[in-house]
């Protein structure tokens, strides 16, 4: 590296991936930074530069360069690093160390992992050295690569396995295999080795009445809620499975609860519901919970909630491989935790192998009107929620709900209001006493409330004052 080299690094000043340092009485300093930068996106680190980017340089004997090689040899696990010198016109050099961008860390320093905020080196937390340490040893050593010790073919669901074959044939995800033996086709599906099942076979294929208890975590929670929180549900199911068996039951439960958005459809002066939210976007959405959950935690489900104002699905795990809920709206890397299982998903057209599934959800919401998907990480789970574009009261709780009921909750879905402002707003008006029967009905039924007494008071839906 030329001088003209290094003033050109020095131009742009320090930054996540520049790094000055005085002189090698700094080399510790300077260590901490070069593992910092390893965790990270690499960069360079120059010493004989000053905090304001003159350039210095030092001399640099034999003993210097001892003395980096051995610094540098406390990173771990090693990783070849070449310092180079860029000499001036005195005797004295610029040393830089040139850092690569790793993707087998954790990186440690005399035992301790750093990372990189701006300009700034600090101690990595535990936690998140924790993380990159599992995502080290994930492509070995995951959950659904290990043996399933308590299953053999006999717990199989073979006419699903012949199924995800047919399937992938169908669409050209998959060349015929010429058998529809199913040792084979799980061998082919890499979910058998050496005539053994592994945890992908029996999350995927595994008969529901062998599941439990070996699989607890082949789980899927499934609530409608009333209202906006969890004090009070309609309907609650669980159910135990294969991967195929919980999006399928999942779906049933979306049909049976989801509301539904009406409109007039131009020229054809007739009513159309629709779904409030685009079932192929909660598809997608329920796909990718199951193949990247995290199915090491034996406590762990795959989540459905619906509330008035919104439905949830959650699974058990986190973002990987340095994915933020931000990145999964802008165009990325496919990096499954479950490849095995996300593989079988992709032949059978299920998902988009290539990075698309979360695109695919934010595309189908906007085409519907709807605001983009949020994602949410929680301590021990990934949240994507999905909201209306504006309220819509339910059809039922506990029993039907007739025309008024719902128009009336129409009516408090941007505010509260007293009763007489809620009678000057309904579609159909109706008498005082008839609004006041209605409205303790809703109020019993836990769907809104009544706020203040006398002149003051006035309703609001449940939860929402």
């Amino acid at each position: 590296m030329t001088i003209d080299d290094v003033k050109s690094i020095v131009a742009s000043g320090e930054s996540e991936e520049v790094e000055f340092k005085k002189t090698t009485g700094e080399l510790e300093a300077a260590a901490r930074t070069i593992c910092a930068m390893l965790n990270g996106y690499g960069g360079v680190v120059l010493l004989g530069v000053g905090d304001a980017g003159n350039i210095m340089g030092q001399e640099v004997s034999a003993h210097t360069r001892t003395k980096i090689a051995n610094t540098l040899r406390r990173i771990e696990p090693y990783v070849l690093l070449r310092p180079d010198e860029a000499p001036l016109d005195d005797a004295r050099s610029v040393i830089v160390v040139s850092v690569p961008g790793s993707e087998s860390g954790p990186y440690t320093y005399d035992g301790r992992p750093y990372v990189r905020e701006g300009p700034t080196t600090r101690r990595m937390p535990q936690e998140r050295y924790e993380q990159l340490l599992k995502e080290r040893m994930h492509s070995r050593q995951r959950w659904e690569l290990m043996p399933a010790q308590e299953f053999d073919l006999e717990d199989v669901d073979n006419a699903e396995v012949i199924r995800s074959v047919d399937a992938a044939i169908q669409r050209g995800r998959m060349d015929e295999p010429g058998t529809r033996d199913v040792e084979a086709l799980l061998t082919g599906f890499g979910v058998m080795r050496d005539g053994k099942l592994l945890n992908a076979a029996v999350a995927l294929f595994g008969k529901q009445d062998r599941m439990l208890p070996y699989y607890p975590q082949c789980q899927l929670r499934m609530a409608r809620f009333r209202g906006t929180t969890k004090d009070a549900f309609e309907d609650n199911k669980q159910v135990h499975g294969h991967a195929f068996d919980l999006f399928m039951e999942a779906q049933r439960f979306l049909r049976q609860h989801l509301p539904v958005a009406g409109r007039i459809v131009p020229n054809l002066f007739e009513r159309v519901d629709d779904p409030l939210y685009p079932l192929e976007a909660l598809r997608e959405a329920l796909a990718n919970a199951i193949c990247h959950r995290d199915y090491a935690t034996a406590s762990g489900s795959l989540g459905l909630a619906i509330y008035d104002d919104r439905l949830e699905i959650s699974n058990t795990g986190r973002l990987h491989f340095g994915l933020t809920p931000k990145d999964l709206f802008s165009q990325h890397a496919s990096l499954p935790w479950n490849p095995l299982i996300a593989e079988v998903f992709f032949r059978r057209g299920l998902i988009e192998l290539w990075g698309r599934g979360t695109l695919k959800m934010g595309e189908l919401t906007e085409k519907a009107g709807l605001a983009t998907p949020e994602f949410e990480e929680q301590p021990g789970a990934l949240i994507v929620r999905f909201r209306p574009s504006h309220y819509t009261p339910p059809g039922r709780v506990t029993h039907d709900l007739s025309e008024l009921q719902q128009d009336l909750l129409r009516v408090l879905a941007d505010s509260g209001m007293p009763r007489a402002s809620i009678q000057q707003n309904l579609r159909v008006q109706t008498t005082t006493r008839t609004i006041q029967r209605e409205l303790g009905i809703l109020r019993t039924l836990g769907l809104i409330e009544l706020h203040g007494s006398g002149r003051g008071a006035y309703w609001t839906l449940k939860g929402k004052q």
